[in-house]
């Protein structure tokens, strides 16, 4: 029943009137929603498909509803999701693309009256394209009021079946086309929707990869956050990677979108740029440019993805870019080899012209304002014989009329870029025209440059002028050096100067302008000009030296020409102006005051205003103060250059301010430059006055420092020394004793008989403690002895600091005797210990045989050994005697010795009250140069309220104070004013 229903109103009758197209698409969206059969909603949606492109406005209207329902209900069958899929897109996209031939989806479909059908409608193309882009949006609009369709399309996207995901990539990307940033902002806050748009790149089958890659580039448009999250998912390895596999720049359309989308990633956006340069990706491009010999035959996809390749690295450097950014990767394609493999690609044959240009423009920016850069680039040589300097070979291509526009332009922003910040390579270029470095037989920069400057092509006119210009950028030297440089016009005539001979063709031009001469060529030379003597005193006297050359100004300006001599007249007056600015009036005829009452005179003031403002106004100069690359539409509009723009801008102000002062005016500001000039001179003097005396103060406050670590080291070891001298004092009178003792017990053993049978064991045993008490004794003196050495040697290393601090040279020989001293001591000791020890080992010899004796009374009968023994023991007695005495003597001595160690603590003593009378007249000597410091400081005070009263003065005379001066001195006195804080807080803590 159902089935033969669904035949009734898809097959229709035959006779009868035929529904519409509305009418069926109504009934098929019934059975999409009535349907409990997945069949019956099957065929519904398929037939809803194959009728959404012709029928696209009344499909989107009913069914979309119902296909929402669908793709959230029926996620089991992926036919159906596929079906609904494919209609979405169909009225959501706006690409006229080439209908497939599906035999089973019109067989579905019933037979609609032509009439019907919307593509019949008679209107134009354009206006049909208009309601197709009007219609998309309009239900993109009503696809994303419920913002979960569009995370239901991500969770869709995780489904692996082809007939599910494409379609719904495709539906993806649609949207995004239609309402990028709505969609951006669902997908950004989608857990996980980044990341699961990310997984199509690494999809095996290549049609669903591919568009996943032409989706990403639709989000990743404009949108920072979303740039970043994409990159960190890992982008730029499999974008890398596919680019490889494909064949890098001989690869297909699949390059092109991969770099489309690392042009996305990178361009104005330093996070992922400095991300990109830290995974070392910048090396990974080097093989991208590596060109064969045989450049002949490429492909147009070739060329298009070497192109965007080099755009890529133009990303990575562009002058927009942060300077720290940009210099890091200049670096990083300098050390990687990329500058060099880009320079091989310039100096090669056969390279396209717009990939040569491409590549000119790209070196450009690697090098421009890296010196190493800068250097590589100045040393690559050209593959001719004789081999000639890169350089050489652009600007002939440069002054080539002959040579492509575009070219010429790039060369030319090439060699700006190689001057950019790069005194050296000013230097250089200007050297080739000086006359002692002028080599006959080669052709060099400054050849070329000036045979553009005064060739008949106006192009070459203008671009040699601005090079020319971009070598005195900034530089001083060369301005002056560049004033030596003389032209050989013709035979017999003497050579003129190469800034006369500007001046003499910008009068000629002037002549020859009304026949028609171009303007480009006189715009030019006045921007040449106005570079060369602005900011160059020296330069403007020789101009003015010249008594044709203000008359031609004056001349120029106070005419009434057309639109285009109006910016020459601009020019013309900015000249006039830096004459006036620059002028130090070293020529009586042309000083300040007369060259503002020429003006004055033959053109009025607010004439000649009027004139200079004109620059400023012209369209050409907005354009060329955007950007610092040469970009015009064509060679007429090649007027103005980036650098004189920002030249322009600074001094249009000043020149004006310059020309509406008066007299009494011109007399004030000198006076009070003067004056500021005596003030600042004395100001400096005062700031190095103090300066020093800080260092003075400083090196005061270390050597008191010193003195008193010195002085505390001192004490603690003369303290430590008289406790020593004591515990030796306690000694020596301890042996002393004993030794005393020893002696008595020796006499009374020798007075009482010859032979040794009388000692009994009392005193033996004494005898043996005394023995041991003495070992203990002097090895402890040995110990201690050893200790004083050592504190001694301190004392020493103290005691020479402080006589180098001190004055008076009584502790040097102090110390020398003291040193003797201790030397004579520990020889003695040493003897001593000697001695001693023999003794000892005698007194045990006897006291073992006095007790072999004892113990063996009945050996009486032994008289002979028994008289022998006792002889022996007799004299070892007499010996012990003057051994004894000896010893005495050398307690004597030892006495002596600490005698002379008291005497040498009392000049150790003196010393330190000498070093401490010092420190007393260092602290005095620092306050005094505090108080000389703070006399100091108040006449700076004052001279300071009297410069602000000056500028005060000025300020109310209409005159204009740098604001940064005022700035650099109130930090330099607020910095001395923290300085002498700090001095006073570290006197406080001394």
């Amino acid at each position: 029943m159902t089935m033969n229903f669904f035949r009734g109103v898809m097959g229709g009758q035959p006779a009868g009137p035929q529904p519409t197209g509305a009418e069926t698409i109504h009934k098929l969206c019934d059975r999409v929603a009535s349907s409990t059969l997945l069949e019956d909603r099957r065929d519904a949606v398929r037939a809803l498909k194959s009728l959404s492109k012709k029928y696209r406005l009344e499909v989107g209207t009913q069914a979309m509803d119902h296909l929402v329902h669908i793709l959230q209900t029926d996620r089991s069958d992926s036919e159906i999701l596929g079906y609904a899929l494919d209609t979405l897109y169909n009225i959501i996209c706006n690409d006229e693309e080439e209908e497939q031939d599906e035999s089973e989806d019109m067989a579905a479909a019933p037979p609609i009256p032509v009439s019907g059908k919307h593509k019949n409608v008679p209107v134009s193309d354009e206006n049909a394209q208009k309601q197709e882009e009007d219609l998309g949006v309009l239900f993109t609009d009503k696809f994303l009021g419920d913002s979960e369709n569009v995370t239901l399309l991500l969770t869709l996207l995780e489904e692996f079946d082809f007939h599910v995901r494409w379609p719904g990539v495709k539906l993806l990307t649609a949207l995004l086309k239609n309402q990028c940033n709505q969609v951006q902002g669902v997908i950004l806050v989608s857990p996980m929707g980044v990341s699961r748009l990310m997984d199509l790149l690494a999809d095996s089958r290549e049609v669903i990869r591919n568009d996943g890659l032409l989706l990403l580039q639709q989000l990743t448009k404009g949108n920072a956050a979303i740039q970043k999250i994409v990159a960190f998912e890992n982008a730029f390895e499999r974008l890398l990677d596919i680019i490889t596999e494909e064949g890098s720049s001989d690869g297909g359309i699949v390059v092109e979108d991969c770099l489309l989308l690392l042009v996305n990633l990178l361009k104005n956006n330093s996070s992922n740029q400095n991300f990109f340069k830290e995974g070392s990706y910048i090396q990974r491009m080097k093989p991208w440019f590596e060109v064969g010999d045989d450049n002949s035959g490429w492909s147009a996809q070739k060329v298009t993805n070497l192109h965007l390749m080099l755009q890529l690295v133009r990303v990575m450097v562009s002058p927009v870019n942060s300077p720290g950014a940009t210099s890091s990767c200049q670096k990083s394609m300098y050390q990687c080899g990329l500058l060099q493999q880009l320079c091989t690609i310039l100096m090669a044959t056969g390279v396209p012209a717009d990939i040569l240009t491409e590549t000119i423009n790209t070196v450009s920016e690697v090098i421009r304002g890296s010196q190493i850069n800068q250097d590589y680039f100045a040393s690559v040589k050209a593959p001719s014989n004789p081999p000639r300097p890169a350089i050489v070979v652009l600007l002939m291509s440069m002054v080539n009329e002959r040579q492509p526009f575009v070219l010429r332009c790039a060369v030319l922003y090439c060699f700006q870029c190689f001057l950019y910040k790069n005194q050296k390579g000013q230097g250089e270029i200007v050297a080739t025209l000086l006359p002692s470095t002028i080599d006959a037989n080669s052709i060099s920069a400054g050849q070329l440059l000036c045979g553009g400057l005064f060739s008949a092509d106006s192009l070459s006119n203008w671009c040699a002028a601005v090079a020319l210009a971009h070598a005195l950028q900034d530089n001083l030297t060369q301005k002056e050096q560049l004033l030596r440089v003389q032209l050989a016009t013709s035979l017999g005539k003497p050579p003129v100067s190469l800034l006369q001979q500007c001046t003499n063709i910008l009068s000629q031009g002037d002549k020859i302008n009304r026949r028609g001469s171009k303007v480009q060529t006189r715009v030019g030379l006045l921007m040449l000009l106005c570079t060369w003597i602005s900011n160059c005193p020296i330069a403007v006297t020789h101009f003015l030296h010249n008594q044709e050359n203000v008359p031609f100004l004056t001349g120029q300006i106070s005419e009434n020409l057309g639109e285009d001599e109006r910016l020459v007249q601009g020019l013309c007056a900015l000249l006039l102006g830096i004459c006036i600015y620059y002028n130090d009036n070293s020529l009586e005829n042309y000083t300040k005051e007369k060259l503002k009452q020429l003006i004055e005179k033959r053109i009025g003031k607010e004439n000649f205003v009027e004139k200079l403002g004109f620059v400023t106004k012209h369209e050409l100069y907005s354009r060329a103060a955007q950007k610092p690359q040469p970009v015009f539409p064509s060679p007429e509009q090649m007027l103005f250059d980036h650098e004189f723009t920002k030249l322009v801008k600074e001094l249009e102000g000043v020149i004006t301010k310059a020309v509406h002062k008066t007299s009494e005016e011109e007399k004030k500001e000198e006076e009070v430059k003067k004056t500021l000039e005596q003030h600042d001179s004395i100001v400096i003097q005062y700031k190095d006055l103090i300066r020093d005396q800080d260092t003075q103060i400083q090196e005061l406050r270390e050597q008191v420092s010193t003195l008193s670590l010195n002085s505390e080291q001192m004490q603690n070891q003369i303290t430590q020394q008289q406790s020593q001298i004591q515990q030796h004092k306690d000694q020596y009178n301890i042996l002393k004793l004993k030794l005393g003792k020893d002696s008595q017990g020796l006499s009374s053993s020798q007075g009482e008989g010859a032979h040794v049978n009388g000692l009994h064991s009392e005193e033996l045993s004494q005898l043996r403690e005394e023995v041991e008490e003495l070992r203990r004794q002097h090895t402890l003196q040995h110990t201690q002895l050893s200790d004083k050495d050592s504190l001694i040697n301190t004392l020493r290393c103290g005691a020479a600091a402080a006589a180098q601090t001190a004055e008076g040279g009584a502790g040097g020989s102090d110390n020398t005797e003291l040193l003797g001293e201790v030397e004579s001591l520990r020889s003695r000791v040493q003897a001593q210990c000697a001695e001693i020890s023999q003794l000892q080992t005698e007194r045990l010899e006897l006291i073992r045989r006095a007790e072999a004796v004892s113990s063996d009374p009945a050996s009486s009968s032994e008289s002979s050994a028994d008289t022998v023994t006792v002889s022996e023991l007799e004299s070892r007695l007499a010996a012990q005697t003057t051994e004894a005495e000896r010893l005495k003597e050398e307690c004597r001595g030892l006495r002596e010795g600490h005698a002379g160690l008291e005497q040498q603590l009392a000049s150790a003593q003196s010393t330190v009250a000498i070093e401490q009378t010092e420190k007393t007249k260092l602290q005095q000597e620092v306050q005094e140069s505090k108080k000389e410091q703070d006399d100091l400081l108040m006449l700076l005070a004052d001279q300071d309220q009297k410069i602000l009263n000056l500028k005060q003065r000025l300020r109310d005379l209409g005159e204009t104070i740098d604001e940064d001066e005022d700035e650099l001195d109130a930090r330099d006195q607020f910095g001395e004013d923290d300085d002498d804080d700090d001095d006073e807080d570290e006197d406080n803590n001394d």
